[in-house]
């Protein structure tokens, strides 16, 4: 039982629903070591959703909502500490989720597809027993994509992602939205849009942010999209965690 007043209680907690999602068995053996990497970042923006973290959240769901096949895809780490959240985020925008993983096995897809459609997602692909197709720039399991999924997609929104299939996904031109702690990241950097923020944070606030822009015309939204610019938007962050790491402001 970890007590509420303790100083790093919301850190503790995350930690403590990866441990019981990795004896469940759907995270790799190097998920402790992404999320621990992740977690570094965050202290270095003060544990918070920053300004530029909430202009990248507009912009990626404008970028939703303008899209005519938006897919959400998920690894391990994703559905660990988001499920419940990717599953409304999916339901708000009538988009299918599909499990992608770096270190596939049979029995990591069956339980990542149960906990799912227990939580109540409506439609969940990159299972085994559905028709692949092959993401060009890919090599090996990681070129495999839902035909009716990510291969169809024309925006994909792939928290926690690894660089080269973000970098891929984006040479085959869709418009990719991550979620990535690390500014400096290939994923961030690769990426159409990057909200560098935690993704528990992140994907309520996106969730949010869909419904509030849903009403509004596709001119509007297209408006917002143009004001954003994901490398402008990555060196404000980086600013941020400048300041944080030299002390120049207090968090």
């Amino acid at each position: 039982m970890i007590p509420k007043d303790h100083p790093r209680y919301d850190s503790l907690v995350l930690r403590a629903r990866m441990v019981e999602a990795s004896r469940k068995g759907i995270l790799a053996d190097s998920a402790m070591i992404a999320h621990g990497r992740g977690e570094a970042f965050d202290y270095l923006i003060g544990e918070r959703t920053t300004e530029p973290a909430e202009k990248a959240v507009k912009a990626a769901a404008a970028a939703l909502i303008l899209a005519e096949h938006p897919v959400i895809s998920v690894n391990g780490n994703t559905t660990a500490l988001v499920l419940e959240d990717i599953v409304k985020l999916s339901e708000v925008l009538n988009a299918p989720i599909e499990i992608n993983l770096f270190y596939r096995t049979p029995q990591r897809i069956e339980r990542i597809e149960k906990m799912l459609n227990e939580a109540g997602a409506k439609k969940v692909l990159g299972t085994d027993h559905e028709e692949k197709a092959l993401i060009k720039g890919l090599k090996g399991p990681r070129a495999n994509a839902s035909r009716e999924g990510v291969y169809k997609a024309d925006v994909v929104i792939v928290p926690l992602e690894d660089g080269d299939r973000a970098e891929a996904l984006v040479a085959n031109g869709k418009k990719v939205i991550t979620v990535d702690l690390n500014p400096l990241s290939r994923t961030a950097k690769t990426s159409s849009i990057t909200i560098v923020d935690n993704v528990v944070r992140a994907v309520p606030l996106l969730i949010e942010k869909v419904e509030e822009l849903k009403n509004l015309d596709e001119n509007e939204l297209e408006n917002v999209l143009n004001h954003f610019n994901n490398s402008r938007n990555l060196k404000e962050t980086l600013k941020i965690v400048s300041k944080a790491y030299t002390g120049d402001v207090e968090l």
